[in-house]
């Protein structure tokens, strides 16, 4: 029996429905893909316009027929009641509600009606399918937070249950429990890793310092899916030797579902599917393909809740070799809050500065993690985890390094912790600004 797919019907979640749509939709050439793609923009515009006080409200003195003209949407405007903002017909008894992870700063309750909560789920289901991974069947070793609220607690673990999945908390990521985790593997047969990024690079961390390669003790084992946070290059060659395994990227969102899923030739698939993805620049105009701008998605299905060109907070360049019913994710650069503002005036993507740090003091692996916040114009501060302090040599070098790629001048302050704060949810948030 599919406990997966038989939990989504009892709650009313017609995932059946939403796979056979889900194949129809997969089916169509690229012309019929275009027709499809543009019949669906305009519906759901017309729809909200019809049946949502917000939106209509929102995007009023716009032309429904002008796609460019309809006014992007921030989660600044979505930071108001719920019941502002459902469509007629519904309310919150009979829609999915959640909440966004508040990673960027900005959380915010949403809704998706049910149809378009089980296209999302066919969604994921027909990705992992890839790899030979089935929801129902396929034993998960999860890598996630937990609420640690007696009713949310078990209720995470009555769905992990469901799930086939077996979840270790990424609040503790101590030797003693990364330890624990090991011998879980050893005794249970996962057929892949799925959680976010900073825990599974720790545990493979680990690996390391052990001399041990996960499949040998877990031969089951034949993906890891990594999420919610970036994976870089040098992150992914760990994994991918620590584990044995193909590394899987996957970038979603809450109140979108999945929106790139890399395939089996490393490509990071776009999910046209049920979703519209813009590349736009400062100015709300659309990107050529190979530019980098901000990343803003329609949800062509949700007719509870609009999200109608809305500004997800990341940054990313889709490839030049896209083809409109296949977009490929060139690169995700990070969230458009996590810049870094210098002296000179000169704007840096956080995650870069992350990065170029990361090269220098992460190379003889005695630096277990680390983040970046931003506390002045000038000033930077570093907050790490290790078994040594960073010798005056090493952080000599993190100077040098900073100086080269970004500008001199710039006061860098390091501090040793035990651990790093995390979000309630487990994420681990490398790059803050309080500017």
């Amino acid at each position: 029996m599919n406990l997966f797919n038989l939990s989504l019907r009892i709650n009313g979640f017609p995932i059946k429905e939403a796979k056979q749509v889900l194949k129809t939709i997969q089916n169509k050439n690229e012309n019929d893909f275009k027709v499809y793609n543009e019949t669906k923009k305009q519906e759901i515009v017309s729809y909200h316009l019809k049946h949502n006080a917000f939106y209509r409200d929102f995007a009023k003195n716009t032309n429904p027929l002008d796609w460019n003209s309809l006014p992007v949407m921030t989660k600044n405007d979505l930071q108001q009641p719920l019941a502002n903002r459902l469509s007629k017909g519904f309310t919150k008894k009979n829609v999915y509600i959640n909440k966004t992870s508040g990673s960027s700063g900005n959380p915010f309750i949403f809704a998706k009606d049910k149809f378009c909560h089980a296209l999302t789920w066919a969604g994921f289901i027909d990705r992992y399918d890839w790899f030979n991974l089935n929801f129902s069947t396929s034993k998960q070793a999860r890598f996630y937070g937990i609420p640690l609220d007696k009713k949310g607690y078990y209720k995470e673990r009555l769905k992990d249950a469901l799930s086939n999945r077996y979840r270790f908390s990424v609040f503790d990521l101590s030797d003693s429990q990364l330890k624990k985790m090991l011998e879980k593997f050893k005794s249970t047969p996962f057929h892949y890793i799925n959680g976010y990024t900073s825990s599974i690079v720790q545990f493979a961390k680990y690996l390391n310092r052990k001399n041990i390669i996960l499949n040998t003790i877990c031969p089951t084992l034949n993906a890891c899916i990594v999420t919610s946070e970036m994976l870089f290059e040098s992150d992914k060659i760990l994994l991918e030797t620590q584990f044995g395994i193909p590394i899987i990227n996957e970038y979603g969102a809450a109140e979108l579902g999945l929106i790139a899923f890399q395939n089996t030739k490393d490509e990071w698939i776009v999910n046209t599917d049920d979703l519209f993805v813009e590349i736009l620049d400062e100015n709300d105009n659309p990107l050529p393909n190979g530019q980098e701008g901000r990343i803003v998605i329609t949800s062509l299905y949700n007719k509870a809740h609009p999200f109608i060109r809305y500004d997800l907070g990341d940054i990313g360049v889709l490839s030049q070799k896209s083809l409109k019913n296949k977009l490929i994710l060139e690169k995700l650069i990070g969230r458009t809050n996590d810049i870094a503002i210098l002296p000179s005036g000169k704007k840096a993507a956080g995650l870069t500065f992350y990065y170029i740090t990361k090269t220098v003091i992460e190379d003889n692996l005695n630096v277990k993690e680390f983040i970046i916040e931003q506390q002045k114009i000038d000033t930077f501060k570093i907050s790490y985890t290790s078994s040594q302090k960073l010798t005056d040599i090493k952080i000599q070098s993190v100077n040098k390094a900073i100086e080269k790629y970004l500008e001199p001048g710039l006061t860098i302050i390091f501090e040793q912790k035990t651990t790093l704060d995390r979000s309630n949810r487990g994420k681990l948030k490398q790059f803050k600004s309080y500017l």
